[in-house]
């Protein structure tokens, strides 16, 4: 396994957002995180990515635990990561910022980079390189040096995804990708998940909300309800378990009720 998660409990001054959440993720697979709003899904995915130090319980990334670790070191580890809400440098082109997840892979020192010379100038052309091929694999070559802030939201979700790409993660995790978008760019975002799976051969952990989007793509699902893991296993099972249709149907009639 890439990832396990076992018996993961997390508080806040006596706030319990997930409780005893165990669950895997297997080499290759695209992994989908589910549950209604409030389950505690996004919490989740901080405790692995480090964001959050869980009160208990125990986050395996391959044979290391991780658990508690800062950001910095589970990203050093190999673990990507983007976020519901687009975190770019709206006034930097795309290629800078996907050029800025090159970061942990520099190694020339400061005198070195400020005059660009020698192991720097070919350290940084070898990282362009690089960033240009994620370009081309996102289809991004029309805007690549365009401002951010210029761009569709659809597109600034891509270009999120590619300065995660940039890390070279083993696993990369992925915060609601699609939210925000309309349904053709959803379809581009199914696309580029399935080549991320197929051609980089890459583990992803992805929360989602588009159960369409999740039973079309992904190879497990794990879904979480008041910070409890539910159900677990394929999507087509999963999909029609009585607990999970009652976490989202049952939840959705009584807003309605209550807005009655």
């Amino acid at each position: 396994m890439v990832l396990a998660v076992d018996d993961l409990t997390l508080e806040f001054d006596g706030l319990r957002a997930l409780t005893g959440v165990s669950m895997s993720v297997a080499a290759g697979a695209l992994a989908a995180l589910v549950g209604p709003n409030g389950a505690g899904k996004t919490c989740l995915l901080n405790c692995v990515g480090g964001f959050y130090a869980p009160t208990s319980g125990r986050i395996a990334f391959g044979e290391v635990a991780i658990q508690g670790l800062p950001p910095h070191r589970i990203a050093a580890h190999g673990i990507g990561r983007t976020f519901q809400f687009v975190e770019l440098f709206r006034g930097m082109s795309v290629l800078d910022n996907i050029l800025l997840g090159r970061h942990r892979h520099m190694r020339a020192g400061i005198l070195a980079g400020g005059l660009f010379w020698g192991r720097s100038r070919r350290e940084e052309t070898a990282h362009r390189r690089r960033v240009e091929e994620i370009v081309e694999f996102l289809e991004l070559e029309r805007c690549r040096k365009e401002l951010v802030a210029s761009l569709p939201f659809g597109v600034q979700k891509l270009v999120a995804i590619g300065r995660a790409l940039a890390t070279e993660p083993t696993l990369l995790l992925l915060d609601e990708p699609s939210t925000g978008m309309n349904r053709e760019e959803k379809e581009n975002l199914a696309r580029f998940l399935l080549r991320i799976k197929h051609e980089l051969g890459m583990t992803m952990l992805w929360v989602e909300h588009d159960m369409e989007l999740v039973g079309d793509l992904a190879d497990t699902v794990t879904v979480l309800d008041f910070g409890q893991r539910i159900a677990g296993g394929p999507p087509e099972a999963v999909l029609r378990d009585p607990r999970v249709i009652e976490a989202y149907l049952g939840r959705a009639g009584s807003r309605e009720k209550g807005a009655g």
